[in-house]
């Protein structure tokens, strides 16, 4: 629904208002549901669309009805500039962002006073000044100097690497620094780093020479932080080359769709990470998310989320309650000033932490935590009902 057909809202850049006690209030989200992201991305409305709906089948937030505009970047830097700016002509009062590449266009809501909640994993913006109207509902925020973390390198040292390979996408900040702080920490818990390649072009699944190098690096545990069909293609080729693993982590995959494709049989005995609460661990927080997935999107019973759609969902659930904390006619100056109030926050039970917005810009969360769950023959199973935790180690970085 284009925003010149709604009738009854007043905005202006930085101090938009809803102009009536009923108008609508417009949400967009920026995603990247055609590119080489796709894989990732391509179904992440649906998270945003079912929590939109559910909250517009309670009465919308405080009165006013949710109009959903979904824009997709085309997982291109030019374009995701070009998306965001589309949204704020047409009047948005936020923007929730799950795209690999909306570092690119983060300048302009946070020129316009937008505020912006979303996924994190695209680059330090939302955690470095002057983007203080920008809110990581899956992280709270990030510290743009990327520390090194033990989550992920205990979890493998305990399942006997001794040697790892870690594989970043070039293009991405998170994706380059996240590898790093692995490789990092890997060695802190007295691991040996053999190959360590942040070259990756975004996409790519290609991976016979990385494949070899990693055979000759003597590589026993493997951790990747690109998108599905880059992890699928390095851990094809890893099998193709010989290559003998104790233990593969992958931060994305944890999806339903994955069981039944070519590459499951190949996926066998690997891990996934997921910061999202798997349904098989089941809360109030998955059961109101099962539901209206089932109820607006048609999901099965048997369906979860992709990685994509947990972090729509929680995009859309943190703007849902700035929005609601703002008033009865909420402005983005409004809106802002309530999300940056907003303490305890777990995504009403899908995040294993609780976010306090208040003090956390700039900062990680005292402990990083998450499920691991193992493709087994018949689905994914989680390795424990509780999420495991690491910790930064003080000292490091891997921003340059």
């Amino acid at each position: 629904m284009a925003l010149a057909t709604v009738v009854g809202v007043l905005f202006t850049l930085g101090t938009a208002s809803v102009g009536a006690a009923s108008a609508p209030i417009t949400i967009a989200l920026i995603t990247s549901r055609t590119g080489v992201a796709a894989a990732e991305y391509s179904t992440a409305q649906v998270g945003f669309l079912a929590r939109v709906a559910l909250q517009n089948t309670e009465g919308g937030i405080n009165g006013h009805k949710i109009v959903p505009l979904v824009i997709d970047d085309q997982t291109s830097p030019t374009q995701d500039a070009t998306a965001v700016q589309d949204a704020i002509s047409k009047n948005v009062l936020g923007i929730v962002a799950v795209s690999p590449v909306f570092f690119s266009g983060a300048k302009f809501p946070q020129e316009a006073g937008v505020p912006v909640t979303g996924s994190f994993s695209d680059g330090p913006e939302w955690g470095e000044q002057p983007y203080t109207n920008m809110f990581a509902s899956d992280n709270g925020s990030v510290d743009p100097k990327y520390p090194a973390n033990t989550g992920t390198a205990t979890f493998m040292k305990q399942h006997g690497g001794t040697v790892l390979g870690a594989y970043g996408y070039g293009i991405s900040p998170s994706s380059t620094r996240a590898a790093e702080g692995t490789a990092e920490a890997f060695t802190h818990e007295g691991g040996k780093v053999g190959v360590l390649d942040t070259s990756i072009p975004f996409g790519s699944v290609a991976f016979t020479t990385e494949a070899l190098a990693a055979k000759q690096k003597s590589v026993n545990a493997v951790t990747a932080d690109l998108d599905n069909n880059s992890n699928f293609a390095l851990a094809t080729s890893l099998q193709q080359a010989g290559v003998k693993l104790k233990v593969v982590v992958f931060p994305t995959g944890y999806e339903p769709g994955v069981i039944n494709s070519p590459v499951w049989k190949t996926l066998q005995g690997d891990f996934f990470v997921t910061e999202f609460r798997p349904f098989s661990v089941p809360d109030a927080g998955t059961e109101q998310m099962a539901t209206a997935l089932e109820k607006y999107e048609h999901f099965s019973k048997s369906q979860f989320p992709t990685f994509g759609q947990y972090e729509s969902w929680l995009g859309a659930t943190l703007m849902i309650e700035g929005i609601q904390n703002a008033g009865k006619n909420p402005t983005h100056a409004s809106v802002i000033a309530a999300l940056r109030g907003i303490k305890g926050y777990t995504g009403g039970g899908i995040l294993p932490y609780d976010i306090n917005y208040a003090t956390i810009f700039g900062h990680d969360l005292p402990k990083d935590c998450a499920w691991y769950v193992e493709a087994k023959p018949k689905g994914f199973v989680a390795t424990s009902s509780k999420p495991l935790c690491g910790k930064d180690i003080p000292g490091t970085a891997t921003a340059s």
